[in-house]
């Protein structure tokens, strides 16, 4: 993981920047991980101004991008080697809007872990409170 700078002292204790690959995700976070014993890593994100819509709340598109991301680094993050994830579903409900400064903890099971396929589900929240519920399906690539 990433190392932390002065711009991170808003975000939770225990949170460490994700470090994700460049490219796609440097548009959509930046993201944060949690380590859980025994269960997938927390993802966490800081709803920025380049996150919020014509409403001044956080685009649906950023909240799918976390659940999609939080659904797929606990498949990714599941065993040694580490598996390559691919999406194949995601369900994204929303229960209400998340607003600027807010931030947003992705909580994540896995339901199934198979041979070439990954069933997850979970639940984006703030302040303890639901925001969406997500579930997805993922193919698996294993080594």
């Amino acid at each position: 993981m990433a190392e932390r700078n002065s711009s991170d002292a808003d975000i939770p204790e225990g949170y460490e920047p994700a470090g994700f690959s460049p490219g796609f995700l440097d548009h959509g976070g930046p993201y944060f991980l949690k380590a859980r014993p025994g269960r997938p890593m927390l993802v966490g994100l800081r709803i920025c101004p380049h996150h919020i819509n014509y409403q001044d709340a956080a685009h649906g598109g950023v909240i799918s991008t976390l659940a999609d991301v939080a659904l797929s680094h606990a498949i990714y993050d599941a065993e040694r080697p580490r598996l390559a994830p691919s999406t194949i579903a995601l369900q994204v409900n929303y229960l209400r809007s998340a607003r600027l400064g807010d931030w947003l903890e992705a909580q994540v099971r896995i339901d199934r872990l198979g041979g070439r396929t990954a069933y997850t589900s979970g639940e984006i929240v703030c302040d303890g409170e639901a925001v969406a519920t997500m579930s997805g399906v993922f193919a698996i690539l294993r080594p």
